[in-house]
C-alpha cells in the first residue's frame, strides 16, 4: 500500500500563521487580561507555547499557559474497549505542573487539526469540570472540515478541505524534528 504526500505548510508557513493567530487573538480580546492559553495534548501544547512566546514579544507581558490531558474524556476510547470507562478529572496544568484555574477566565483552547469535533467536545467538557470559564475560544493550526459536532474555531492558520479519505500530519519540532504539515491519501484501499 503507497500513499502520496504533499506538504501544504512548511516552516515559514506555521511561523505567519501562528504570529497571525497572536494578533487576532490580541485584537479580539483587548489584549490578555484574565486569559489563559491551554494547549490539547500533545502538539496542542507545543502551539499555545509558541503563540504565547509571540504575545510576549508583542505586548512584554506573559500570558499563562496550560496543558489539558483529555484522554479520559474521548468518547472513542470506550468504542475500543467496548466499554464505559471511568471518567477521570482531566489534568490541567501550568508549566510548573500546578493546577491552572480557570473559573471566570478567557480561556483560549489550542489544537493541531480540527477534524470531526469531538476531540474540542471532549476538551471542553474536561473544562468544564474544572471551572467555569468566562468564555472558551478556539485556536487551530489546521481546520480540515467534516464536523460531526457544531464547533468553530475563533482562530484558524490554514483552512484546508479535505476529502474523508486524505489525512492531515503536522509535525512540530519539539517533538517532530522538523515544522510542516502535509497531507496524505492511502493507495490502494478497497471499499
Amino acid at each position: 500500500m503507497s500513499e502520496e504526500r504533499h506538504v501544504i505548510m512548511d516552516e515559514t508557513a506555521i511561523r505567519r500563521a501562528l504570529t497571525r493567530i497572536a494578533h487576532e487573538i490580541l485584537e479580539k480580546n483587548k489584549g490578555i487580561d484574565n486569559c489563559v492559553f491551554i494547549g490539547i495534548r500533545t502538539r496542542g501544547i507545543y502551539l499555545a507555547h509558541r503563540i504565547a512566546e509571540r504575545v510576549l514579544e508583542i505586548e512584554g507581558r506573559p500570558v499563562q499557559v496550560g496543558d489539558l490531558d483529555i484522554t479520559s474524556y474521548r468518547d472513542d476510547r470506550r468504542a475500543v474497549l467496548n466499554r464505559p470507562i471511568a471518567k477521570e478529572t482531566a489534568s490541567c496544568l501550568d508549566i510548573d505542573g500546578n493546577p491552572l484555574l480557570i473559573q471566570d477566565k478567557r480561556v483560549i483552547l489550542f489544537d493541531d487539526v480540527l477534524f470531526t469535533g469531538r476531540t474540542i467536545r471532549a476538551a471542553m467538557d474536561a473544562l468544564m469540570d474544572r471551572g467555569r470559564p468566562q468564555l472558551i475560544q478556539l485556536a487551530v493550526l489546521v481546520d480540515r472540515g467534516h464536523r460531526e459536532l457544531p464547533i468553530r474555531p475563533d482562530y484558524v492558520g490554514k483552512n484546508v478541505p479535505t476529502a474523508k479519505l486524505e489525512d492531515i500530519d503536522v509535525s512540530l519540532s519539539e517533538i517532530d524534528g522538523a515544522d510542516h504539515v502535509t497531507i496524505f491519501q492511502q493507495r490502494g484501499q478497497t471499499g
